[in-house]
Order: C-alpha cells, then structure tokens, then sequence
C-alpha cells in the first residue's frame, strides 16, 4: 500500500526561499549514479555533487554495506571517556592522507562545527603556551566557515552575518578578497598572476593594527567555494604560510568543499604544496551520505596541550560533541576512502576537472550577461552581471530553468556553478554545460 504524501506543513528548509518552494515544491524521492528521481517521476542530473558532498556518485553500494554491516556491530557509543576502532581507523586513514605533521584529528558532525572547533583549539593551544592573549582571529572578506557564531564571525558574506551582527565575536579582521575581475575575470585550470600584492594589506594595517603577537589564527578557504569559486593568486596561500610563521600565528585552511579530491589532490595543502596548521573537513570524507566533519592538526598542537602539570584525569581540552566519532559515520569515511582507492577517484578528479573547465569556457563565454567563468579542479562558475535592483535573482532563476530541463545546478548570488561526482562522464559533462548555456541565453 502506497504511503500518502506527507503534509509540508512542518518542516522549515535552510538556505531556502520558504516562500517560493511552498508554491512550487522540489522534492527528491530517490538517487542513483549521477541522478535524482523527484516525486514527480522527473530524472535530474546532479551538476553539483549535492552541495559539494556526493564525490563518489550516489547510492554505492560497498558504502552502503559499510554502515549496514556497523549498524549490526555497534550503532553507536560515547565519545566522551571512549574511543571505538571505527573511529580510530578512520582518524588514522585522514591523517595519512594530509601533507606534513597533520596527524591528529578531532572529529565532529559538519563543516560548521569543525570551523570553530579549529577556533577553539587555537585559543586553547596559545594559552597552553603561555600566550592567552592571542584571541584576534582574522578571516577573508567572502569566506565561508559555517553558521556557527564563531564561523560567521570569521566568515565574510554579509548575507550570512546582517541579521547577527550583535553575536558576533569582536575581536575578528578580514583580509580583502582574491578576486580581480578587471584582469581575471576569466580562469581556466590556473593559478592568476597578480600584478599587486593582495596580501600587502595583511602585513601593513591589519596586523599592525591589532599587532600580531595578538592574532590567534587565519582562516581561509584555498578555493573560496560556497561564494562562487574564486581561485587564490599564484603564490597567495605560500606567501600566507610565510607571514603566519613570521608572527606565530595559526594557518588554518577550511577544506570543507576542496577536501577528498575536488581539486584532483586529498586536499588543496597537498596540491599547492603548502601545510597549514590545521585542516577543517567535512561533505566528500562520507560521500555525504551520513554527517562527519573534523579538524586535522599538527603534531605540534597537540604535543602543547598534551604538555600539562596537571593531574592525569584533567582534561586537556574540554570540547566535544555528542556525535564526534560516530562509528556509523566513521565506517562509512572508511568506506569512501576505500572505494576513493578502488576507483582511483583522485586520478579520475584530476583528469576529468580540465575538461569540465574546458567545456564551461567553450559554450559559455561570451554569452549574453556573462562577465567572468572561472574553472579549477573539479568544479566551475559562471559568474553574471549583477543586478542592483534583485541581486542573485537571474542567477536563482537560471537555476530554476536547468532544474525544469533535468540539470541541477547551484546559484551563489550572481554566480552559477557546476561541481559534479568525480564519477561523471563527458556526456554528462555536455548535458550539464549545454543546458545552462540554453538557460542563459533564454534569460538574456
């Protein structure tokens, strides 16, 4: 007997315009490969990896035999006072895939929390020093760290931070943004070369201004992606490493969206040859079929706040959360970095992302209201001219358009983006690219 459909009534969607969906509701039913079923029967390519997780395609199954097979053994246990060997597999095959020292690892459910869990083990590492006064956390105008009150702090949409402007937290700097669109509106699988240094503000008021034996941490995203795709200057992200060991401040790189292979590496620090001090992650490590997230650092973080006189049950850094290595989710990391290995995945990212880029520039540059693509690795966006009377709306109803001709795509403000599966072939690719070129060219 068929289930009637449940009532929409109750339930409040996040980052939705509640009001327009309930006039004309999207709802998936189903998932398989590259694809959506809706409640409508309607067959819809995923373009965008659902919100950057879904790395590996949907519904695979040695993935989800894996949680399966957990769930019978142990469903779940604290982490408070207990460890489980799902999560102490998982933690030791994500540090082996980080560069460098990057070998202890916190976990916890979302991207969100793993932002200020970094937050908070920054500040507990420079008192563990001696050095408690470095409370300043400097992030990047247009960033993305989450909706925790620490992560929008630090973050830089102001869509994201108007409404709570009185929570945030005070001590908190931005460095300008890394985009130049006079010279590089348009990037394809490159690093652009900027004539200006855009780190010169860093080094010469921001630090200043708050002087640098005060700063905590800086947190960037390498690729800034929930704001549209926005590629670091060559050299940008070495250049940050040498300042932050300049004035002992923390390197933090929010890995959320570029971690597990969007850029054809396990994260951005391997790609760019760089070692942060801490690693934020979350999305791909599961495939995003069950929440996990978490925070790599280095040796040496640990070691500080391990290095204590105090007596031996006292703990060494009192946070945590309900959820942090939870065994199911921490099987099916485990899983996902197996199939990763099975598939070649980061090889397949790596091959495939070029062509991705390739195919975006050659149907859509020079479209009517397009002023910039920028492709790298395993994802690409379409920037549009905005409009100050209805900023985003083109954008959002572009996206709109490609969901009604069965292409999911993202829209981030004035921007539309495509991230698929790494498993995605160059006929999706074509699907994907040729209906967003259609749809912008109808909303010209």
């Amino acid at each position: 007997m068929q289930q009637d459909p449940a009532s929409m009534d109750h339930l409040w969607l996040p980052f939705t315009p509640n009001r327009q969906f309930q006039q004309a509701p999207r709802v998936m039913v189903g998932a398989d490969g590259m694809h959506f079923t809706t409640q409508q029967g309607q067959q819809v390519l995923d373009g965008i990896s659902s919100l950057w997780c879904v790395v590996a395609g949907h519904n695979v199954k040695p993935i989800n035999e894996a949680i399966h097979q957990q769930l019978g053994r142990l469903d779940y246990a604290t982490a408070f006072q207990f460890g489980t060997d799902r999560a102490f597999e998982a933690a030791q095959r994500i540090a082996e895939l980080a560069p460098g020292d990057l070998n202890k690892v916190l976990f916890c459910s979302s991207g969100s929390e793993a932002a200020d869990t970094a937050m908070k083990l920054a500040l507990a590492y420079h008192r563990a020093r001696g050095q408690g006064h470095r409370q300043v956390f400097i992030g990047r105008e247009r960033g993305y760290h989450g909706v925790g009150l620490g992560g929008m702090s630090i973050g830089g949409i102001p869509g994201n931070r108007k409404v709570f402007g009185a929570a945030m937290l005070p001590r908190v700097d931005h460095m300008r943004f890394i985009h130049d669109p006079v010279h590089h509106a348009y990037v394809q699988n490159e690093l652009p070369v900027w004539e200006e240094d855009p780190l010169l503000e860093l080094e010469q008021r921001i630090l200043p201004l708050h002087d640098p034996s005060n700063v905590a941490a800086i947190f960037v995203e390498p690729v800034a992606g929930s704001a549209g795709w926005y590629i670091p200057p060559l050299g940008y992200l070495q250049r940050l490493r040498q300042i932050c060991d300049k004035h002992g401040i923390l390197l933090v790189f929010d890995e959320v969206i570029t971690g597990f292979g969007r850029l054809g590496a396990p994260f951005a620090a391997n790609l760019f040859g760089v070692v942060p001090d801490m690693i934020t992650f979350a999305k791909g490590v599961t495939n995003g079929v069950i929440p996990l997230g978490g925070v790599i650092c280095r040796d040496g973080i640990h070691a500080a706040m391990m290095n204590t006189d105090a007596p031996a049950h006292a703990i060494e850094f009192s946070h945590g959360y309900t959820y942090s290595g939870h065994p199911v989710a921490c099987a099916a990391a485990v899983a996902t970095l197996d199939w990763f290995r099975e598939e070649d995945l980061l090889a397949r990212a790596a091959q495939t992302g070029p062509q991705l880029g390739a195919a975006v520039h050659a149907a859509i540059r020079g479209l009517p209201g397009v002023v910039g693509i920028r492709s790298f690795g395993m994802a690409a966006a379409v920037e549009l001219a905005a409009d100050p009377a209805a900023p985003g709306k083109k954008a959002f109803d572009i996206f709109l358009d490609c969901l009604a001709h069965g292409v999911l795509v993202r829209s981030a403000g004035d921007n539309l983006v495509l991230a698929p599966a790494f498993v995605v072939t160059p006929a999706q690719i074509a699907q994907m690219v040729e209906t967003l070129a259609a749809s912008i060219k109808r909303h010209a």
